[in-house]
């Protein structure tokens, strides 16, 4: 993409919602940029809407209606005289399409180069690429032309089981499934090209060879339109339930500094062979043998990248902001070096104990203790509603320290402490995670949860007085008392986080 059709910067439109909007509006707000924000009829009193210097209505709430419409999007852009527009993670962030419309229409684009997202866009031709690049990927095979399903099967006995099945378009999760076994092979093919036609309109399927136990470890890269690629070291993200990552930290706990070295280059790498600019993520799998080997790249900003920036000291996207304008990277890989460890942990909406399933209500008490290294990021704020039409994220707390301990004590201290009251979250569920003695040990990989959580999480048996003292206040509450009494129950130890049938709005 030429620097002549990125140079304006002035006015950035975000094209998402939450805590991604947020935090690009403030990115905004530190350059000295005016921010748009969009908002559906869900989101009309959202925070990003808040902050923002002016919002736009783009329509219902489902995202098919609003967020995932182009043309509302497009729209909104014209009316409020933004210049740029920002995508976020998710929604519109990976789409060429939407990129090469918002371009023809003047617009800047803030990511990557339209051939970047196509090269990327499909893992089948982005294995291709890395194998041209030099880049090693995990085996995997395509079904032989007119062949079919069958053909798949060949393939998965060829190749020996067990197997991935996987969506060549897409992510998080989506059109994947573990095979272990020859008679499941034509169901999980059959299932994962129905979810992933469904989720990306693309039911293409391919198979790669299921490594066991295996870490999730990716690479910040950064580019520019000058030549200018670096990495920002690694993220481990290995602890995830479904294919979704749960808690993620920098750096991997295991990795010693020549392989380090070869993985960052190896992002470069890949980085350079599709021409990239701006900010992204190769994402690798890395065995116990402490071989690794290309997963995909994700062309857009992550989830989890506060981690990088707490380590690393570095703002990422301020750091888009600029490259969109046409600048050079504000640092050389010989300025980068990591300090200290940071872990962060998502927090959902969503009942552990319940089988995770997705909570809705309203926020009615936010309270969390910021200390020393102590990072929160969040699209939601007291007294807002939760309901059911976006991913169930609420906000995402993270923990710096000058060792990987220290981080996750305060991450863990945090987490227990907070009081989040009126929706159901998996806050329980993340201390018991950070305080496991497996993870206290970084001894982890893909399939941890699965593990030591092979029948879900189950909320801890409340102390005697706990479930007392909730009683009394509930029977206070039924008589016409205030609130007072039932607040000072909510939110006191050592039954903070306990989530009875009786009375509760909802805790976490």
């Amino acid at each position: 993409m030429s620097t002549e059709t990125r140079r304006s910067v002035t006015k950035v439109l975000i094209a998402n919602r939450g805590e991604i909007a947020v935090r690009v509006i403030r990115a905004c707000r530190a350059e000295g940029i005016a921010s748009v924000a969009i908002y559906s009829d869900a989101d009309a009193t959202a925070l990003h809407v808040r902050l923002a210097d002016e919002a736009w209505h783009v329509g219902p709430a489902p995202a098919t209606e609003s967020y995932l419409d182009v043309d509302a999007v497009l729209a909104a852009a014209e009316a409020s005289g933004a210049d740029a527009i920002h995508p976020g993670y998710g929604f519109l962030s990976e789409n060429a399409a939407f990129a090469q419309r918002l371009m023809e229409a003047g617009l800047t684009w803030i990511g990557p180069p339209i051939d970047a997202i196509k090269a990327m866009g499909t893992k089948i031709d982005a294995r291709e690429r890395m194998i041209n690049a030099g880049v090693p990927v995990v085996p995997g095979a395509t079904a032989e032309p007119g062949s079919g399903d069958a053909g798949l099967v060949a393939a998965a006995t060829e190749m020996g089981l067990p197997v991935l099945i996987k969506a060549s378009s897409g992510g998080g999760g989506k059109g994947m499934r573990a095979v272990h076994e020859a008679s499941e092979l034509t169901a999980a093919i059959a299932g994962a090209k129905r979810e992933a036609a469904a989720a990306f309109s693309d039911e293409t399927v391919y198979v790669e060879k299921l490594l066991i136990a295996p870490r999730h470890v990716e690479v910040q890269v950064f580019a520019d339109s000058h030549g200018n690629v670096v990495h920002v070291g690694e993220r481990e993200c290995s602890i995830q339930r479904r294919h979704q990552k749960v808690i993620e930290e920098a750096p991997s706990p295991v990795l010693e500094p020549a392989l380090r070295e070869a993985m960052g280059q190896a992002a470069v790498a890949a980085a350079k062979a599709v021409g990239y600019e701006g900010a992204g993520t190769v994402e690798f799998m890395l065995d116990s043998a402490g071989e690794f080997y290309f997963l995909e790249m994700n062309t857009r900003l992550q989830v989890e990248h506060p981690v990088t920036e707490l380590v690393w000291g570095v703002d990422l996207v301020r750091a888009q902001l600029r490259v969109a304008r046409g600048e050079a990277l504000p640092w050389a890989q010989a300025d980068l070096s990591p300090r200290g460890h940071a872990i962060e942990a998502r927090i959902y909406a969503e009942a552990p104990a319940a089988g995770f399933l997705p909570q809705v209500g309203t926020i009615a008490r936010l309270r969390v203790d910021l200390g020393p290294g102590m990072r929160w990021d969040s699209g939601y704020a007291e007294g807002d509603e939760v309901g059911v039409n976006y991913d169930p994220m609420l906000a995402k707390l993270i923990a710096w320290g000058p060792d990987r301990e220290v981080a996750r004590t305060r991450l863990a201290a945090a987490l227990r402490t907070m009081a989040l009251h009126g929706v159901v979250t998996n806050r329980g569920f993340l201390v018991d995670v950070l305080e496991h003695p497996k993870f206290i040990e970084g001894d982890t990989h893909t399939g941890f949860i699965a593990e030591h959580y092979p029948n879900g999480w189950e909320l801890p048996v409340p102390p005697r007085a706990a479930l007392v003292v909730a009683g009394l206040a509930d029977a206070h509450r039924r008589a016409g008392g205030g609130g007072g009494f039932a607040a000072i129950v909510e939110t006191s130890a050592p039954w903070r986080g306990v989530t009875p049938t009786f009375g509760r709005t909802g805790g976490s």
